[in-house]
């Protein structure tokens, strides 16, 4: 369970909370906004079947998280695209917004559902969010705000994790006591603080974790981030790429009000069967026989109805009722995708398509 620490803004919801009520206050980079896709596509379609240390802290707290307050106004300076991520300045999700679309505008919001709400509202033009790591799995919440909100799948970007142990100015490793991050990010670099012997303390994310530690000038603590936010809060890099496994990648959507209209070289989708025998086999059939690869298959229990009695069930027992999120490789401009949908929607109960666009094929 995350500890909330005395005088940090790190809440139970993942991120910082903001004091900022105004969505005109969220203020951002501003820049020309270039929208970068590689000039290599593969398909990919889902369906639903991430100065001193006061002085920087300063800066880094001229953007706001947005919370549900800020969402009841309209906010588009027209600087450039506008970015909405979950987290505070120096978190992977703004290295990743930044990956998909260099020199944006990046909108740090509290939570999850405020992002996908900050551009449904036209706060923001585009939000990039975590759905899955390699080694800490699915990302189930953002699974479940794709069903619920209206957003489309445009692109996709996958970011290398590297993590980085971050302490004031002047303090040693052979000074540190104990070490503070997320959950996951000191579970993956387990190896390198069982070495130091210190007390591990989880709090609510990386990003929050060296802005505490910068904010209280702490000289006995560290905290596990990224390189970035070492340069936004000042702090020194006491050792760098501490994780286990360097094989630490995050794979985000990027999600915008309107779709993109797909040519012959992308893919995403996703559908609900009812529960019963042969259903899910059937369903994946559909696409094994016309050889389109499915990359992934994430199955999430049905919130209105969760549990189901299948017809001629004679026992009595009722059973878990999923939907089933999808990715294949292929186009929605492809007639060979076109007809697996169309064999697809004779069975399903329900199916929809949440997006086709270009894979994303280079790491940072």
């Amino acid at each position: 369970m995350a500890t909330k620490l005395p005088g940090a803004s790190i809440t139970s919801s993942s991120y910082p909370p903001s004091t900022n009520k105004s969505s005109s206050s969220c203020k951002t980079k501003s820049i020309t906004t270039r929208i970068s896709i590689q000039s290599r596509r593969i398909s990919k379609t889902s369906c639903c079947i991430e100065i001193d240390a006061a002085s920087a802290i300063s800066r880094s707290q001229n953007k706001r998280p947005l919370t549900s307050t800020n969402l009841t106004g309209s906010s588009k300076d027209g600087a450039g695209i506008r970015v909405a991520y979950q987290g505070i300045s120096g978190a992977y999700s703004e290295s990743a917004a930044e990956k998909a679309y260099p020199n944006c505008d990046t909108v740090p919001c509290e939570q999850f559902d405020i992002a996908f709400q900050a551009v449904e509202n036209w706060i923001a033009d585009r939000a990039v969010l975590p759905v899955e790591n390699s080694l800490g799995g699915s990302i189930h919440r953002n699974y479940d705000l794709l069903l619920r909100h209206r957003l489309h799948i445009v692109g996709e970007v996958q970011l290398s994790v590297r993590h980085c142990l971050l302490a004031n100015h002047g303090v040693k490793l052979e000074d540190l006591a104990r070490v503070l991050s997320h959950p996951q990010a000191l579970a993956q670099c387990e190896h390198k603080l069982t070495s130091l012997r210190v007390v591990r303390e989880a709090v609510d994310d990386t990003a929050g974790a060296a802005q505490f530690v910068a904010l209280h000038k702490l000289k006995d603590t560290a905290a596990v981030a990224s390189i970035s936010a070492a340069r936004i809060y000042d702090l020194d890099v006491l050792a760098q790429d501490i994780q286990d496994d360097s094989d630490n990648i995050t794979r985000f959507l990027m999600l915008a009000r309107d779709p993109i209209i797909p040519g012959t070289d992308r893919p995403f989708k996703f559908f609900s069967l009812d529960e019963g025998p042969g259903m899910l086999y059937k369903a994946l059939a559909v696409f094994s026989m016309r050889d389109i690869n499915l990359t992934k298959i994430e199955s999430r229990p049905q919130r209105k109805r969760p549990l189901l009695r299948p017809v001629g069930n004679s026992d009595g027992l009722k059973h878990f009722d999923y939907l089933f999120y999808c990715d294949f490789e292929a186009s929605m401009a492809d007639h060979n995708a076109q007809n697996a949908l169309k064999h697809l929607k004779e069975f399903a109960t329900f199916l929809r398509v949440l997006g086709s666009y270009p894979v994303d094929i280079n790491l940072i």
